[in-house]
């Protein structure tokens, strides 16, 4: 337990200098960021908007897995197509439905994004923005009393003189009959905020704006604080040219295996070696990857 917790609070350390979390946390947008090289793939830094979005505290989220904000109504199908996305290493933008710490509901457009380090190719991190969805209300009166107050003060139609009280009494009783009718359309039952919460909800371009400008601010961030450390990163992918590169959670599996081994790329010329296990490495005495396996 220790040694996972030592991981997690170095991940950002290890790569990245030592202002990072200060400009990170001067952004004032909603994110976290993750690693998917320690077990569970927990949360390593959680911005100030974050925790005031979902209502925690630092200490409740470091060290723990994004699935702690899913809840009953989370559509099962988005959070595998999330999974989906971070097996094969690629960004995803989507609408879900999280839970706050006190487990109420909420929209949200949430966009992920891998940093690959630019010295083997290799995802470091995963960002992930969230962007509420406010709901939009299918159906207000108040357009159509001032429609309907408009249309009666147009007195185009209208004689002036004893036409004129009849006027006014008309308006007045329309705009009485239409305000009582908004108000029975705004009573709403027990069950119509837990349909309107389980509807689908979609993420206007605002929104998804505000998603991308976000993603983009951090990726330079920590792009500007890695060139500082020397061990740069880019949020595109950036494998030296010539090799493969394995997916994070293959090089995961991969490193459990206490054997001396290497796996080999025979698409690639000259069918170089694209891992190669620490044991490996250790009774060869080289850490230069890739070289020919023939």
């Amino acid at each position: 337990m220790e040694s996972q917790l030592g991981l997690i609070g170095q991940s950002l350390d290890l790569r990245y200098s030592v202002w990072v979390r200060e400009a990170l946390n001067e952004l004032p947008d909603s994110f976290t960021i993750t690693d998917p090289c320690i077990s569970g793939h927990p949360i390593v830094f959680a911005s100030n908007g974050f925790l005031k979005m979902f209502g925690y505290s630092e200490d409740e989220v470091i060290g723990r897995n994004g699935r702690v904000f899913q809840g009953p109504r989370t559509d099962r199908r988005s959070v595998m197509e999330i999974r989906e996305a971070i097996r094969e290493e690629r960004a995803i933008q989507i609408s879900l439905l999280n839970y706050r710490k006190d487990r109420t509901p909420f929209w949200m457009l949430f966009h992920m994004s891998p940093v690959f380090s630019k010295e083997d190719g290799r995802v470091i991190h995963f960002v992930g923005v969230q962007v509420p969805i406010p709901r939009r209300p299918k159906y207000t009166g108040c357009t159509v009393v001032r429609n309907a107050v408009n249309s009666c003060e147009d007195g185009a139609h209208f004689r002036k003189g004893m036409f004129g009280c009849c006027r006014r009494e008309v308006c007045s009783d329309t705009v009485m009959e239409i305000g009582r009718a908004s108000s029975l359309d705004s009573v709403s039952s027990p069950d119509d905020g837990e349909e309107e919460i389980n509807e689908p909800c979609e993420a206007s371009e605002t929104e998804k704006g505000k998603a991308n400008a976000a993603l983009s601010n951090i990726l330079s961030i920590l792009t500007h604080y890695s060139e500082l450390s020397g061990k740069l990163v880019c949020g595109k992918c950036c494998c030296l040219s010539g090799t493969g590169r394995l997916v994070s959670s293959l090089n995961i599996s991969l490193g459990r295996i206490k054997q001396s081994f290497v796996l080999s790329d025979p698409h690639l010329p000259d069918m170089p070696i694209v891992y190669a296990s620490d044991m490996f490495l250790e009774l060869t005495g080289t850490n230069i990857i890739p070289i020919s396996f023939l």
